[in-house]
């Protein structure tokens, strides 16, 4: 019993002799501020906040626009929302599938971009299709097979008419209308639109600092330019979505 006891009166006097010694200079050194927040493990979490890239926002009267609900059908059946796209950085196009002219060009160009991000689950393509009375789901669904769209937050969506030139010429102002006097009937715009996590629509800004709002979409990037020497913007597109991915 002695021994047990000198053994727990020599460890005492060991903790004693520590705090004697070590906590007043541990004290004094938080008085001192040599001990500062970089020795916490929680201020790491500031190197791994996402930041503001420098595209901008699209603003109307001053009010940052955000996409509008809507609400339609995808090529497999499933209803498709604005609100499955949140979180995510996603794509905007008007097409329809028995477009004779732009939409290949504009869908292959897609495809390449979902190719190049094929490892980010948070990014996406919304393509609305303007003759929704042909483009059926199932059209919608050989349409994706036969253009390899593989990414399941790629979307080919159809639904009300009225409802969808709404959302084009109002709520994107990406032209779209019915024309029977051009080839295949309808008549729009080979613009995307980008859109952020939040549902922001976001662009660059051009040599005057204005926003250039819309990419085009029909020249590909190994083209390089057009007929007319308008030079492609896939691959700013491309830059620019990998900008609002690490937002």
């Amino acid at each position: 019993m002695k021994k047990t006891n000198y053994s727990y009166i020599g460890i005492a006097f060991i903790i004693l002799v520590f705090g004697i010694i070590f906590i007043p200079k541990i004290v004094d050194r938080i008085s001192n501020g040599d001990i500062i927040r970089n020795e916490s493990r929680s201020d790491y979490a500031d190197d791994n906040k996402p930041t503001i890239s420098d595209l901008v926002f699209i603003e109307n009267n001053g009010e940052k626009r955000k996409v509008p609900n809507f609400s339609f059908t995808n090529q497999d059946g499933k209803t498709i929302t604005n609100q499955d796209y949140l979180g995510k950085v996603y794509v905007i196009e008007f097409f329809f599938t028995t477009c004779p002219t732009i939409c290949p060009r504009m869908n292959l160009n897609l495809v390449q971009i979902q190719n190049t991000f094929k490892d980010f689950e948070n990014f996406g393509v919304a393509s609305f299709t303007i003759n929704p009375d042909h483009d059926t789901p199932e059209v919608l669904k050989a349409y994706a097979e036969k253009y390899g769209i593989t990414n399941p937050n790629w979307n080919l969506l159809t639904g009300n008419k009225e409802e969808i030139y709404s959302l084009a010429n109002g709520g994107f102002y990406i032209y779209a209308a019915e024309n029977k006097d051009v080839l295949g009937g309808f008549e729009h715009s080979g613009n995307f639109a980008l859109i952020d996590k939040k549902g922001f629509i976001r662009s660059r800004k051009d040599e005057f600092g204005n926003p250039v709002i819309y990419y085009k979409g029909i020249i590909s990037e190994a083209e390089k330019t057009d007929d007319d020497g308008v030079e492609e913007e896939i691959s700013t597109l491309k830059e620019d979505i990998k900008k609002l991915l690490n937002e």
